[in-house]
C-alpha cells in the first residue's frame, strides 16, 4: 500500500480500530482467552452505549468514553515508540511525552468519529493458543458484514505484568504502526526536527477538536 500522508493513514486507522468497537460474536473460538478479553471488554461497553441516541450525537461524550474505554487496553507509549522508530532514541524525554500525548489524542478522536458512524458489524474471534509464559501474541479476528467477505483484523498484544495490551493492528496484513511510521518519517524530513513532527500533530488536533466544539 502506498503512503499518501497522515490524512489517508488516519482513515485507515479509523477503519482498523472500528474492529475493537464491534459487538462480539465468539464464532469459531471455543472460549475467549486472556488477550481476547481486552477486545471483548471494550466491545461490550460500546455495544451498550450504541443504544443511547443522545450519546451517539454528542461528540465530546463519545470522545471521552472512547478515551476511557481504550486506556486500560492500549499501550500508547509502546505504539508511540514504534511509530517514531529510530527517532524515539533521538527524542528527549519531554519530546517523547509530548509526542505520545498528541498521538494518543489523534488516535482517540479518529476512533471516536469511526464509532459515531458505526453500523451493525460484528467481530468473530478465530482460534487462539497461548504458550505458557508467552509475552507477545497475535489475536486474529474477522469483521463480518452482511453481504460482504469477512475482513481480517489482527491485533498484536503484549503482556505487561499480567495485563494484555494492544500495540499494533493489521488490517488485511497492513500494519497501523508501519503506516504511521512512514508518515512521521515524511514529516520529519519536511520539518527537520522531532519538534516539527509534534507541532504538526498539535495543530491537527487543535483544529479538529475546535471544529467539534462549535
Amino acid at each position: 500500500m502506498k503512503n499518501k500522508g497522515l490524512k489517508n493513514i488516519s482513515v485507515l486507522a479509523m477503519l482498523v480500530f472500528i474492529a475493537v468497537f464491534m459487538p462480539v460474536s465468539k464464532g469459531v473460538a471455543a472460549e475467549v482467552l486472556g488477550p481476547q478479553v481486552a477486545i471483548e471488554t471494550i466491545s461490550n461497553k460500546l455495544k451498550l452505549k450504541l443504544q443511547d441516541e443522545a450519546f451517539i450525537h454528542d461528540f465530546n461524550q463519545v470522545n471521552a468514553f472512547v478515551d476511557e474505554a481504550m486506556m486500560p487496553h492500549v499501550d500508547f507509549k509502546r505504539i508511540s515508540a514504534l511509530v517514531l522508530g529510530k527517532l524515539w532514541r533521538k527524542a528527549t524525554q519531554e519530546e517523547r511525552s509530548q509526542f505520545t500525548k498528541e498521538f494518543k489524542t489523534l488516535l482517540v478522536r479518529s476512533y471516536s468519529r469511526a464509532f459515531i458512524g458505526f453500523k451493525g458489524w460484528t467481530v468473530r474471534f478465530l482460534p487462539l493458543k497461548i504458550k505458557q509464559g508467552a509475552k507477545k501474541i497475535i489475536v486474529k479476528t474477522e469483521i463480518l458484514q452482511p453481504g460482504l467477505q469477512p475482513l481480517s483484523i489482527n491485533y498484536r498484544m503484549f503482556n505487561t505484568r499480567g495485563v494484555w495490551k494492544m500495540y499494533d493492528i493489521l488490517i488485511e496484513g497492513v500494519s497501523l504502526v508501519t503506516n504511521y511510521r512512514t508518515s512521521v518519517k515524511n514529516e520529519y524530513r519536511r520539518s527537520g526536527s522531532i519538534r516539527g513532527v509534534i507541532a504538526k500533530l498539535e495543530k491537527r488536533n487543535f483544529v479538529a477538536l475546535a471544529k467539534n466544539d462549535n
